[in-house]
């Protein structure tokens, strides 16, 4: 039975993340780029100073919403997870060094299908029953397009409530049992023998954790992450760029293996990776797993932002990309092809690949704040899956579930310590890929509106100013 969901699931996954998912997702980031002339470059500046000064800005959210930065960190815990050390470590496996390549280049189209998702988010959002602001792809398809296209909202937070149980969980409590695993098992804190018991232990704390905070709401949710988020990108930036600092001599040639395999992946892993199609597709897919640019589930924490400027909200979106993709993606794929560490081209991997990257600069010490950075991104984005969780089931069922959600997410979190997820992963990558579809499909019937808040915008602020803040 579980062999033939694999199979099945395979032949679905090749489909998703195949050739029309490419054109797809590359193609409204084209068609967005092109039309907004460019905006996410013309305009990255800008973005990166709006969102720095929301940082060290001290204010408090209206009731039912979250500050702007908060917004923003909880969007950036879900997307700064394993997906940067895990997923990055296995594109580079199965597409080699040139996958970076086509994440970069998904990542920079992906700034503006992002931009544009939550501008539109915030733009069509509206208040739950709890006096709380609700948005993203199913608010702005049910609230900006005609009703023949509402199938497409519902369509989307189906796929959103079957993505977070295993995306946005149970694959992630798994992470943090296996990061902390390796570390106590390093130290000789434990034995193999109770390896079982203490992943229980660890999913009934975590599980805890979940629901104190899920049931605090969306306020109690943006309060964690706007600490947690800040201190855990600083702790694993500055040992990444610790690694590029002793091995300073190897980052040209890095450089160099990852522009030629992009277009010609043989030259650079001796054969094993055939096409350039394979490294294409593997760095698009990683990419946009991690940075969630086309899927549209950012743009549901941006939607509670107390803000009244749809489009500066969507600044906080490049930004978020940039961060995830540009900033931190980019530096796991230099640790691990920087540290000099053996890759085998064509075979799985995961977060392991980055962890010896680590290990062989440093040394065995380093696991342990390897592992506490796992510990971080993966129970991060844990919430921050959570919180998208709970506005796709609220969409379908109102707000009277969201409480029997919570309890039923956060004990999915002993169940993805304690068991062997096997297929799990390759079922949530396929769910996670078809979140993708009605939500680019709004955004492109949507792309109007998008470019007048654009050009509305920027003619109410030629410039940046603080005063508009």
């Amino acid at each position: 039975m579980i062999s033939t969901i694999d199979n099945f699931n395979t032949i679905v996954n090749n489909i998703v993340w195949g050739v029309p998912a490419m054109i797809c997702v590359l193609g409204v980031g084209i068609y967005l780029t092109l039309f907004s002339k460019f905006v996410q470059f013309r305009r990255l500046g800008y973005a990166l100073k709006i969102a720095l000064a929301k940082i060290f800005q001290k204010s408090e959210a209206a009731e039912g919403a979250t500050t702007p930065f908060q917004s923003l960190t909880t969007a950036l815990a879900a997307t700064v997870g394993t997906g940067n050390i895990a997923g990055v470590a296995g594109a580079i496996a199965i597409g080699g060094a040139g996958s970076i390549f086509w994440m970069w280049v998904a990542a920079l189209l992906g700034m503006c299908t992002k931009f544009a998702e939550v501008t539109l988010a915030v733009n069509f959002r509206e208040r739950n029953a709890n006096g709380d602001w609700v948005g993203g792809p199913m608010y702005y398809i049910k609230n900006g397009l005609s009703k023949k296209w509402h199938w497409l909202a519902y369509m989307f937070a189906l796929f959103g409530v079957l993505t977070v149980f295993g995306t946005g969980n149970a694959t992630q409590v798994n992470t943090i049992t296996t990061a902390i695993d390796a570390a106590l098992l390093n130290y000789g804190v434990i034995s193999k023998d109770i390896v079982g018991t203490v992943n229980l232990a660890i999913g009934i704390i975590i599980t805890i954790l979940i629901l104190i905070i899920l049931i605090g709401g969306i306020k109690r949710i943006g309060a964690v992450t706007e600490k947690l988020v800040p201190f855990m990108a600083l702790v694993y930036i500055l040992l990444a760029i610790g690694v590029l600092v002793v091995n300073y001599n190897a980052i040209p040639k890095v450089f160099a293996m990852i522009f030629q395999g992009a277009f010609s992946p043989t030259a650079v892993t001796g054969g094993v990776v055939g096409t350039m199609f394979t490294s294409l597709k593997k760095g698009v897919s990683r990419g946009i797993f991690s940075n969630e640019a086309g899927l549209g589930t950012g743009s549901i924490s941006h939607a509670s932002a107390d803000t009244t400027e749809p489009v500066r909200q969507g600044l906080m979106g490049v930004f978020e990309v940039f961060v995830d993709t540009i900033v931190i993606c980019t530096l796991t794929a230099l640790v691990i092809l920087c540290s000099g560490i053996t890759i085998n081209y064509g075979e799985a991997a995961g977060a392991e690949l980055t962890i010896n990257g680590f290990i062989a600069t440093y040394g065995g010490w380093v696991s342990i704040f390897t592992a506490i950075a796992l510990v971080c991104f993966a129970f991060s984005t844990i919430l921050g899956w959570g919180l998208y969780g709970s506005r796709c089931i609220e969409f379908i069922f109102g707000s009277k579930v969201l409480k029997p959600f919570a309890v039923v997410y956060a004990f999915i979190a002993i169940i993805g310590a304690t068991v062997d997820l096997g297929v799990i992963w390759g079922v949530s990558d396929t769910f996670n890929g078809l979140m993708a579809i009605p939500n680019l499909i709004g955004v492109f019937l949507l792309s109007g509106t998008f470019f007048k808040l654009l050009k509305d915008y920027f003619t109410k602020y030629p410039k940046y100013d603080k005063d508009e803040m």
